[in-house]
C-alpha cells in the first residue's frame, strides 16, 4: 500500500541538511527540464536509433543542454556526467570541485517517443563517488521525488516511506531480468510476489519504492550511474535496502554503461529476493 503523508510534516525541502542548496537547485532545474520535455512530446521532430533497442530525440538533447547550462552557471568548477554527452569537465580556468552531477535528461525514451506517459527527468549530486543529493521528476504527474544523504526522502516536499507489507506473496515488484537462466529466475520470482510489472523507465520505478508505489524494484544487469543515482539515494533514505545483485555497493560512478544491477526492497523481503535470484 502506499504511504500517506502525514500532512503536519514538512512541505518544503529543509534547510537545515549540508546539501539543501544543491537540492533545491536540482529539484528547480528538474522542474524547467519536466516542463521541456512534455511541451516537446507531442511535436517530437528528430527521433535516432543509439542501438537495436535504443532511440534518443531532441527532447533528450535540449533537456541535456539545459542542465549543462544551469549547473555552468551556478557552480562553474562542477563536472556534468550524462547518457548523451558523457562527461563535461569544468572550464580550464576553473579549478575542479570533485563534484559530479550525474543527469538522465530524459529515462524512459522509448516510451516517450511513443506517447507512453511514464517517463521521467532524474539528477543527482556524487561527491567522493557517493550521491548526495538527487531529485527524480515525472513531469505528467507533476510529481517530484527528492532526497540528500542526510535527510529524509520527500515526495513534492513531503515526508515519504513505505509501508512493508508482511507478505512477499503480497508485493507488487518491478522487475526486469536478462543473461543466462532468466526465464528460469523470471518463474521463480514471480511465483514467490503478487506480480511484476515493466514499465520502460528505472529511475522512476526505482524512485517508487520510496512510497511503496513499487514494493520492490529489481533489474539484472543494463542499469547504467545516471539510471539510479538519484533514484537509489532516494530509496534509501526512503527506509528501502538498496544494493546490486550480490548484495553489494548499488552506485558505481565510473561502471562501463548498462553494466550495473540495483534489488531495492523493505528489509524483510530484500534478503529473500536476493536469495531466490541467485538460486
Amino acid at each position: 500500500m502506499t504511504a500517506t503523508p502525514d500532512p503536519g510534516l514538512p512541505t518544503e525541502p529543509p534547510r537545515a541538511t549540508r546539501w539543501g542548496a544543491e537540492l533545491a537547485f536540482a529539484i528547480d532545474l528538474a522542474d524547467r527540464a519536466g516542463a521541456l520535455l512534455v511541451d516537446l512530446q507531442d511535436r517530437l521532430v528528430s527521433i535516432e536509433h543509439k542501438s537495436e533497442t535504443d532511440v534518443v530525440t531532441e527532447a533528450d538533447h535540449l533537456s541535456e543542454a539545459l542542465v549543462i547550462d544551469a549547473v555552468r552557471e551556478a557552480f562553474p568548477a562542477d563536472a556534468v556526467f550524462s547518457e548523451e554527452v558523457g562527461t563535461v569537465l569544468p572550464a580550464a580556468e576553473v579549478a575542479p570541485s570533485g563534484r559530479t552531477w550525474v543527469m538522465d535528461p530524459l529515462d524512459g525514451t522509448v516510451n516517450y517517443a511513443n506517447g507512453i506517459p511514464f517517463f521521467c527527468f532524474s539528477l543527482a549530486l556524487v561527491v567522493d563517488g557517493r550521491p548526495v543529493a538527487g531529485v527524480v521528476r515525472d513531469p505528467v504527474r507533476g510529481e517530484s521525488y527528492a532526497a540528500t544523504e542526510d535527510g529524509p526522502a520527500m515526495l513534492d516536499g513531503r515526508v515519504i516511506s513505505p509501508r512493508p507489507k508482511e507478505r512477499l506473496r503480497d508485493c507488487v515488484i518491478s522487475m526486469g531480468l536478462s543473461g543466462e537462466r532468466s526465464a528460469e529466475r523470471w518463474a521463480r520470482l514471480r511465483g514467490a510476489v503478487r506480480v511484476p510489472r515493466g514499465f520502460g523507465s528505472a529511475a522512476l520505478a526505482l524512485a517508487y519504492t520510496a512510497n511503496g508505489r513499487f514494493d520492490a524494484f529489481i533489474q539484472e544487469q543494463n542499469l547504467s550511474p545516471w539510471d539510479i543515482a538519484a533514484a537509489g539515494l532516494i530509496a534509501e533514505r526512503a527506509g528501502v535496502t538498496v544494493s546490486d545483485l550480490a548484495g553489494g555497493p548499488w552506485f558505481v560512478l565510473d561502471a562501463p554503461t548498462r553494466s550495473m544491477s540495483v534489488v531495492a526492497a523493505a528489509a524483510p523481503h530484500h534478503a529473500t529476493l536476493l536469495e531466490l535470484l541467485r538460486r
